[in-house]
């Protein structure tokens, strides 16, 4: 297992799905956790299910009055940040005619602009401390897509982009940032996006998938735990794809 002890580490989207299993994986490596979501009420139930390690916040991560006020009281709590790992997504399945520029909007404000807003806010602990690990939940999407999930491609792929981009900003002082590029994980999302489609695509989903099954979130999870560990060291300004080997497939 990789060791977290001792680091404090703030998981956006952690209500549910891959953000709660990741969570749960890194307040089981020792660390301090920090849950932050929309759903207030999930974001408390599970706080409450870890226990004293966990401290929760209302956080909308889109809306920089909501980020700040919400990182400053879980620092209170928790103390310095030493991790941070921004997960919160929204699923996108517009026409690219008939798409709003609100809905386009919506969705980078979400899958992209919150993962530097989040960032901004914890780097000045991180840069002080000279250490630090930021992990960004992107999507096999960033590297290949479908027809039907625009844009959401387009803001993944811009999300390992920052990554890349961050991690060259920030590593000459001692700040490691990476993405984690998760395939078909079963996840609320998942079955939305299913509940959509006929249903020989999720046979087909499987077909995709070298392992044969989808992934869980726990298995992203344990891969963000390493990635936010001093295991992973040597680790920074990569994309992990956890996807069961659909990539290496249609690579």
């Amino acid at each position: 297992m990789s060791d977290l002890t001792g680091e404090v580490v703030l998981v956006t989207g952690a209500a549910r799905g891959i953000g709660a299993a990741i969570a749960l994986a890194a307040a089981d490596a020792g660390a301090r956790v920090g849950l932050l979501d929309i759903d207030a009420d999930g974001a408390r139930a599970l706080a409450e299910r870890i226990g004293p390690a966990a401290a929760w916040a209302a956080c909308d991560i889109t809306d920089q009055n909501s980020v700040a006020p919400a990182v400053t009281a879980l620092r209170s709590d928790l103390g310095p940040v030493t991790g941070l790992v921004n997960n919160a997504g929204k699923n996108a399945y517009g026409d690219p005619v008939a798409m709003t520029v609100d809905e386009w909007d919506e969705v980078f404000a979400v899958d992209l602009k919150g993962a530097w807003l989040m960032s901004r806010a914890v780097l000045p602990d991180m840069l002080a401390a000279e250490r630090g690990a930021i992990v960004n939940i992107a999507s096999m999407h960033a590297t290949f897509t479908c027809p039907g999930m625009f844009p959401y491609a387009a803001a993944k792929s811009g999300l390992v982009g920052l990554t890349r981009s961050l991690a060259l900003e920030v590593g000459p002082r001692g700040v490691r940032v990476n993405s984690v590029s998760p395939g078909y994980i079963e996840t609320d999302l998942l079955a939305e996006y299913f509940s959509l489609q006929p249903p020989e695509v999720r046979r087909e989903a499987l077909d995709k998938h070298i392992l044969g099954r989808l992934g869980t979130p726990e298995q992203v999870a344990s891969v963000v735990a390493f990635l936010l560990s001093e295991s992973a060291g040597f680790v920074t300004g990569a994309d992990w794809a956890v996807d069961g080997g659909v990539s290496a497939r249609f690579a």
